[in-house]
């Protein structure tokens, strides 16, 4: 449903909610299910106000909420749009990408392997999967000019991600977040992430060409859906010397 149009939308869900908790819930539902894409304006407070037949205070506190969470964000004098996150940001964050010049430059991707098995049971219950499910595994490594600079384990559902089984795997590209919204609909939102270090043992040892028990830093990553589903777990190896982490406090 695009940003112009909107049906008589009455609401649904606990109505026990404040008013605005339930249209914030209900706005956040359609966005989960794609009826406002990822960069897309959402209707105006005054098309909400007549869909829902509510007051236009209750709209701007439900639709403030969205902005506060992190799945809209407001264009001054355009609108309020569906927040698309700039993930990729968070390895520039953590692991300095430059060339020999010291400038900053975007690594470049390679799916080593695609498999579907069984998941290790921590794997299977971050991505809510039951017992005994497959699902796909990704082989990753990104390299910065031809040196290998991170390996990357990822895990899919099948039943979301099926799409990137018939997928060559030359035609991954560098980005997997616009592939996961192109091919199957899925759209990352938000994500977790946890840093540890461990020493290098094979066969990260191979795919980094680092010595064994060289410190890795690892980024573990949850990523979840507007719906809060999750929908991919991966964790990233670097070497630990290349690692920095930088952060603005105000």
């Amino acid at each position: 449903m695009k940003n112009n149009v909107m049906s008589n939308s009455p609401l649904g869900g606990d109505q026990r909610l404040p008013l605005y908790q339930q249209l914030r819930d209900d706005l956040a539902r359609r966005i989960a299910a794609g009826e406002w894409l990822p960069d897309e304006a959402i209707p105006t407070e005054a098309e909400i106000k007549t869909a829902y037949n509510i007051a236009i205070g209750t709209v701007r506190k439900a639709v403030d909420a969205l902005v506060a969470e992190g799945l809209l964000e407001r264009s001054q004098g355009k609108g309020t749009f569906v927040r698309r996150p700039r993930f990729d940001a968070s390895l520039f964050r953590f692991f300095r990408f430059q060339n020999a010049a010291g400038e900053k430059i975007r690594p470049k991707s390679r799916i080593l392997a695609r498999t579907v098995e069984y998941p290790a049971q921590v794997i299977a219950t971050s991505l809510g999967l039951g017992a005994r499910v497959k699902a796909i595994r990704l082989l990753r490594l990104r390299v910065v000019e031809n040196e290998p600079f991170l390996i990357e384990e990822i895990w899919l559902p099948r039943a979301r991600f099926s799409a990137l089984l018939d997928l060559a795997l030359e035609d991954f590209g560098d980005l997997l977040y616009p592939l996961y919204e192109s091919r199957c609909k899925q759209v990352v939102a938000s994500a977790q992430e946890t840093l540890t270090v461990e020493l290098a043992s094979p066969p990260f040892t191979d795919y980094l060409k680092v010595p064994p028990s060289t410190p890795l830093v690892v980024i573990e990553r949850i990523a979840y859906g507007y719906d809060k589903q999750p929908l991919e777990w991966r964790a990233s190896r670097g070497a630990a010397e290349r690692f920095k982490y930088h952060v603005d406090i105000r």
